[in-house]
């Protein structure tokens, strides 16, 4: 798929722009479509579990919620208090309301183009693009990738741990105070364990002749494309569109601190 096949580096740096020029405008109606664009384009372009994407997006939607009733509830006096707008029974300004609204769909436009990334991205081919094309030091990239393949590991370490517990003997726990003295018994395997698997791998690695050295050469070379340019392009003209529909709509407005 189209998402899939993208340099990681240049996806990321293409969100990080949109991210920065969303921050830019304060209105509900241009992060509105580039939420809905972006989710549109995600499932077009990227192979995408929808179901799981939407339980992931589902923490965004509640703390947008959250955001949206609490600035509602709690927002400064409006200017125009005489303008209102019918909520359940309940009349809120419309200025408040448009101030909530587009704080709330802010999180949201910036939760799907951060969802974008991680459901069309290998974390190991985004710190291998880092090294070739930002230049990253391996040290710092490898270890960051040795300890991403540690976590698994740990998790089934403490499976096992807590299973040799139950084998001899030791009383499983139903309390606060109990689950906390248990997990800081189950601490020190699990560090000795983290100590041993570090050293294994500093090892292997030196003996494989790694020294942190920039010119190695690479199994796998990232390069940036046509196809890289192109999802900037069209990221960049979804936001452009979006601006457009929300100044022709009459809600476009610039960042100004508001809160």
């Amino acid at each position: 798929m189209f998402l899939h096949q993208l340099n990681p580096t240049m996806k990321a740096f293409t969100i990080v722009i949109i991210v920065i020029l969303l921050a830019l405008i304060f209105d509900p109606i241009t992060p509105s479509i580039l939420f809905l664009t972006t989710i549109i384009l995600m499932f077009v372009g990227g192979k995408v579990n929808w179901k799981r994407y939407f339980l992931y997006l589902l923490p965004f939607l509640l703390f947008a919620f959250g955001m949206f009733w609490t600035t509602l509830i709690f927002a400064k006096q409006p200017d125009l208090p005489g303008q209102t707008i019918t909520i359940l029974t309940f009349d809120f300004p419309r200025e408040s309301f448009i101030v909530a609204l587009a704080l709330a769909v802010r999180v949201l436009s910036v939760a799907a183009l951060s969802l974008l990334f991680i459901f069309t991205t290998n974390i190991v081919h985004f710190i291998l693009s880092l090294i070739q094309q930002l230049k990253l030091s391996p040290k710092i990239a490898y270890g960051v990738l040795a300890g991403y393949r540690f976590l698994p590991m740990m998790k089934d370490e403490l499976k096992v741990i807590r299973e040799a517990h139950r084998i001899r003997g030791v009383n499983q726990v139903s309390t606060i105070r109990g689950k906390w003295s248990q997990y800081k018994r189950y601490a020190i395997p699990l560090l000795a364990s983290a100590i041993r698997k570090a050293e294994r791998t500093a090892i292997a690695m030196e003996s494989k002749g790694f020294t942190g050295d920039r010119s190695r050469t690479f199994l796998k070379q990232f390069t940036v494309s046509g196809k890289d340019w192109l999802f900037l392009v069209i990221m960049l003209t979804l936001y452009a569109v979006a601006v457009y529909t929300s100044y022709s709509l009459g809600f476009l407005k610039l960042y100004d601190g508001e809160l």
